[in-house]
């Protein structure tokens, strides 16, 4: 949501507390049983699929609906309704399934939204009535300065949640598949050594950068790599060309898990730092985990294809042919 100041911090606390480290541990059994039915699904088609839409689009789909409260019989209407919002440009995903001019991309936008906007009014109303310890449940009985939420307020949040909270994830474990695929024996190396997996969940994470950008205020005169800015020029974060900084990294243009470090900037920074980024991870390195015990090779069976988006973006397609034991 575009707030700062008093609104963001206060909109921030009330999920904050429940998806801290710690918070969000005792998740953990929970994502693995959902990680272990996907890695299941994924070996049910005998060698061959396409990772992105049978894997990576449904499981982070599934443990964030999880958290959220959603039912999983919601869950294709979400993904349906986040593909339309990120990928409003793309013929293959987008509402009209059909090029776009920039009109009816707007009217498309505004049907989506006033869609998931709907869904959420009746969100509201249950979890007021029944209130859970589910995240939809918090946002519906947040109250800031003894209000409830405003709508616009709410809404964001809702729909920030519900469709940030997996289609980003989804883009990074996809990409990630595609970069292990093209070099295959560092599935060798993390199943010899899991430790690693860290790793590869890190660099997946600087690698595919799946929301390429931002835009802020300057609130103050200032000089960033040579540049004078001026309070109030608009400043545009190109997420993917920080992530590729060569005075940061050695080789950025190359997917390595040896890296001695690795200070990824795909989640932003500062008061604005993405909120969800520690279920992110979790629940990547556990399904890595859990298809790395089963996995013995992979590799590409075709040509991979990305979304239509210049915001959130990430692979739609990555056919692999692998083996398990």
């Amino acid at each position: 949501m575009s707030v700062d100041g008093k609104e963001h911090k206060d909109l921030r606390g009330i999920v904050f507390p429940h998806i801290t480290p710690r918070a969000i541990k005792p998740l953990e059994e929970q994502i693995r049983a959902i990680a272990r039915e996907f890695v299941d699904h994924m070996l049910s088609f005998d060698g061959q699929c396409d990772f992105a839409a049978d894997v990576a689009f449904l499981y982070p789909l599934r443990v964030i609906m999880t958290v959220l409260g959603v039912p999983q019989e919601d869950e294709p209407f979400m993904l349906k309704l986040t593909q339309e919002l990120f990928n409003n440009a793309d013929p293959e995903l987008n509402r009209a399934r059909a090029e776009l001019s920039p009109e009816d991309m707007l009217k498309s936008l505004w049907e989506t939204t006033m869609e998931l906007e709907n869904y959420f009014a009746a969100v509201t109303k249950k979890f007021r009535e029944n209130p859970t310890s589910h995240i939809n449940s918090l946002i519906a009985n947040a109250k800031i300065d003894g209000e409830y939420l405003n709508h616009r307020q709410m809404m964001g949040y809702y729909i920030i949640a519900a469709t940030a909270g997996h289609d980003t994830t989804s883009n990074t474990t996809a990409g990630a598949m595609w970069a292990l695929a093209e070099k295959p024996e560092m599935l060798a190396r993390m199943k010899a050594d899991p430790s690693l997996i860290n790793a590869f969940v890190e660099e997946s994470i600087r690698w595919e950068v799946p929301v390429k950008h931002f835009m802020r205020s300057a609130v103050a005169d200032c000089e960033i790599g040579g540049q004078q800015i001026k309070a109030g020029d608009w400043l545009m974060l190109s997420y993917q060309s920080a992530n590729r900084d060569e005075s940061v990294w050695a080789d950025p243009f190359e997917f390595r898990i040896d890296r001695e470090s690795n200070p990824q900037i795909a989640f932003g920074y500062g008061v604005h730092v993405c909120l969800g980024q520690h279920l992110a991870r979790m629940e990547m390195h556990i399904l890595w985990e859990e298809l790395f015990k089963r996995l013995e090779s992979v590799e590409l069976a075709g040509k991979g294809e990305r979304t239509i988006s210049n915001f959130v973006c990430g692979p739609k397609h990555v056919p692999i042919r692998f083996t398990a034991n």
